[in-house]
């Protein structure tokens, strides 16, 4: 019977100490070098090999320390901005601080947001400004924040006209998860990759919580 490479394979991993019964062989072996046209021993492979693995693992070790630290300073943006709103004592301003303060805390050269159903003392504002109704509906639809390009959408009109909105993310503010939409926070970004269809939206989805959470006094009750 002919002896193939995965019958010597398994033969060597059934026995481990078949280099120690014959230690010459590591010695004799040669194997092509994955780093040149040279021949090395087994020994000399193994190390190689051995050296790949840390090389990746030390790839990724840094890739982890890199995401924590981009993470660590995201948290302390994300704080800075829950905490300017806990400042804000005036409740009819709180819209407008929010939205300056996910600007400055952000990078965000765009954001703006509008609201209804609004209680009587807020319905005057800026922010309470009619949007019709398309808006609402959309609103209502988004399960979760819409990030992409700016295919044209009647919310993008309210970042203004200062920059090119090349991309934005839609956030929908309602009391929980069930509950309709009562306003409609928008972000937005002259640079087409900043808010991308494949981006995750879990702090988004926080972001819209958040701003929920603060802004759902000031809605009419039933």
């Amino acid at each position: 019977m002919q002896l193939t490479e995965q019958d010597l394979a398994a033969y060597l991993a059934q026995h481990p100490d078949f280099f120690e019964r014959h230690a010459e062989l590591l010695s004799t072996v040669q194997l092509q070098s994955p780093h040149g046209n040279r021949a090395v021993s087994l020994q000399e492979r193994q190390i190689e090999m051995l050296r790949d693995k840390m090389r990746v693992l030390e790839h990724r070790l840094a890739d982890l320390m890199r995401n924590a630290a981009e993470n660590e300073a995201i948290s302390g943006r994300l704080l800075r901005w829950v905490r300017a709103m806990l400042l804000e004592h005036d409740i009819s301003a709180l819209p407008h601080t929010m939205v300056r303060e996910i600007e400055n805390q952000f990078q965000l050269p765009q954001a703006a947001l509008r609201m209804w159903n609004l209680q009587p003392e807020y319905a005057t504002r800026d922010y309470a400004a009619d949007v019709g109704t398309d808006i609402p509906v959309l609103a209502n639809s988004l399960v979760q924040p819409y990030c992409g390009p700016n295919g044209g959408f009647e919310a993008a009109r309210w970042l203004g006209t200062q920059l090119p909105v090349q991309s934005l993310a839609m956030i929908a503010l309602r009391a929980n998860d069930e509950a309709p939409a009562f306003g409609l926070l928008v972000l937005g970004s002259p640079a087409a990759d900043r808010f991308t269809a494949d981006m995750g939206t879990e702090f988004l989805t926080r972001i819209g919580h958040l701003a929920s959470a603060s802004l759902q006094r000031m809605v009419r009750s039933g």
